[in-house]
């Protein structure tokens, strides 16, 4: 199953709006519509859905939100779909969504990170569909950090365009931004330095291969399904190569010790010519 790269984004596209894990609380509200209003100032029409109720864990039921995703990732006027953000719980409907119809209709971008790589991961090792693992609809108003670019720009490429990304050199020493204080920000500080660097201390790396991985917190759990069958994927792209991603949200040190260790396990890293580790503030609790 080769690759499935969506049409470059453009003005004038559609774009889905919807919550397959957690909706959006009544105070991030002022933030929600600001994050629209940006995409709306770039030139896209918003279709936001009914899966966005925030008062609970998850925006709806399980059944109505894989066919609320299912429809926006079918519907041939949606060219992107980007949740507000991740949340706890998608896992719930992996068995609901139609992949076969996912699988036969033109790709769509699903843009996101945190719980939405519960989706992500499975999206394209079952379907084969190129998804963009980073900011969510809630950051997208952030400027992007120099060296880094917005999911905004990299959707606007076509398949096979290169891209280029470098370190930035900082980074934020606290996780989230206040969005509820300040539902306009778009430069948030970044007071700590720091850059991209080799975990054995030895020299740059040079390597090649399909992007595959995500959130650590909840795609540990699909570890070993056929949802994050990396074995089975990498088997297919044996040619390209595979470079695995992880990245941790809020689990301390210690679950994600644990959680890697379980991944490793079940061979999720065994096929990677290289894996790439997202900074993390994870801490260990104190005892």
């Amino acid at each position: 199953m080769a690759i499935r790269f969506p049409a470059p984004l453009q003005p004038g596209d559609r774009i889905g709006v919807t919550s397959p894990s957690s909706g959006v609380g009544v105070r991030f509200q002022p933030r929600l519509q600001v994050a629209i209003r940006s995409l709306r100032d770039r030139g896209y029409e918003v279709d936001v859905g009914t899966c966005m109720d925030g008062t609970g864990h998850v925006s709806a039921p399980a059944a109505q939100r894989a066919a609320e995703l299912t429809r926006m990732l079918t519907d041939p006027e949606i060219r992107a779909v980007v949740p507000p953000w991740g949340g706890e719980t998608a896992i719930d409907i992996l068995p609901l969504l139609d992949w076969a119809a996912i699988a036969a209709a033109e790709p769509t971008w699903y843009v996101g990170y945190s719980d939405n790589s519960t989706i992500m991961l499975p999206l394209t090792i079952l379907s084969g569909l190129a998804t963009l693992h980073g900011s969510n609809l809630i950051d997208t108003p952030l400027d992007p950090v120099p060296g880094v670019l917005s999911w905004t720009d990299v959707a606007t490429r076509r398949a096979g365009s290169s891209v280029e990304q470098s370190s930035p050199g900082r980074f934020r020493s606290e996780q989230f931004i206040d969005i509820v204080g300040q539902p306009e920000i778009s430069n948030p500080s970044y007071d700590s330095r720091g850059s991209w660097t080799r975990l054995d201390g030895s020299g740059a790396v040079d390597v090649t291969g399909r992007l595959i991985g995500g959130c650590i917190d909840t795609i540990c759990h699909l570890a070993g399904t056929r949802y994050g069958d990396v074995g089975e994927f990498a088997g297919r792209h044996a040619r390209d190569g595979v470079i695995v991603y992880v990245e941790a949200a809020e689990s301390d040190a210690f679950t994600i010790c644990r959680s890697l260790h379980g991944m490793r396990l079940a061979g999720f890293f065994e096929p990677a010519v290289a894996v790439l580790v997202g900074r993390t503030l994870a801490r260990m609790l104190p005892r």
